[in-house]
């Protein structure tokens, strides 16, 4: 069994989708603070951080899709929707700023050495994360989902899917296609994700539990895949 992890690295100064809270990251408590409260030697460190709930590696609750008052928030929803059969496709052929379509989906899902099941989490590697981490680039040069590619999650009856990108929707659109059709259908996706270059092509097993965070509108996740 192998263990992948999926999930970017949380530090000050990480690439956050544009308006979201900054990352902060900073040192509360050091050994030389804390020794002279114990006797025998003993002493901690700790570090203090301050995240949005939609900043690094996270799930989206249907809250944060859904301005409905009974949209449920991270908390509420599903343990289901953060664990399954997973496959990972490569949609790398596709320049930034651009939309896949769901005639696109169909060429790569027919190309690819796995296909996708109904109840299925589907990841789409963009290789964003692989190209412009830590740069700006990572926050405008991706490709998007258009409304027939997120039909095509619909159709294709995906539990839950994710991209290794700030969002699955074209930064270039204003009307944000795939997140209205997560909104209609009730189905959320992962954002920010890492290292899909090592599943792509593959079929897997995904954990990725949000952290369990009242009233959230997402959370925070230590995705990981596990391939027998």
């Amino acid at each position: 069994m192998t263990m992948i992890d999926l999930s970017q690295d949380i530090y000050q100064g990480m690439k956050v989708y544009p308006g979201h809270l900054k990352t902060v990251v900073f040192e509360h408590a050091t050994h030389e603070e804390t020794a002279p409260r114990f006797e025998g030697g003993f002493s901690f460190q700790t570090t203090g951080f301050i995240l949005n709930d939609n900043g690094p590696t996270h799930v989206d609750s249907f809250s944060h899709l859904d301005p409905d008052p009974g949209a449920q928030t991270i908390d509420q929803m599903s343990l289901d929707l953060f664990y399954g059969n997973a496959v990972c496709l490569d949609v790398t052929g596709f320049p930034g700023r651009t939309d896949i379509t769901a005639e696109h989906l169909d060429e790569v899902e027919a190309a690819a050495p796995v296909s996708v099941n109904p109840g299925d989490i589907v990841l789409f590697h963009t290789a964003t994360w692989n190209r412009y981490r830590g740069q700006s680039r990572y926050l405008t040069d991706f490709p998007g989902l258009g409304e027939s590619g997120s039909e095509w999650i619909r159709r294709k009856g995906v539990k839950t899917f994710g991209v290794d990108s700030p969002t699955p929707d074209n930064p270039a659109s204003r009307s944000y296609p795939c997140h209205m059709m997560c909104r209609a259908a009730h189905i959320t996706h992962y954002e920010n994700l890492a290292n899909l270059d090592q599943v792509v092509d593959q079929r897997f097993l995904f954990v990725g539990f949000p952290l369990k965070l009242q009233g959230s509108h997402g959370g925070p996740t230590r995705a990981v895949a596990i391939i027998e």
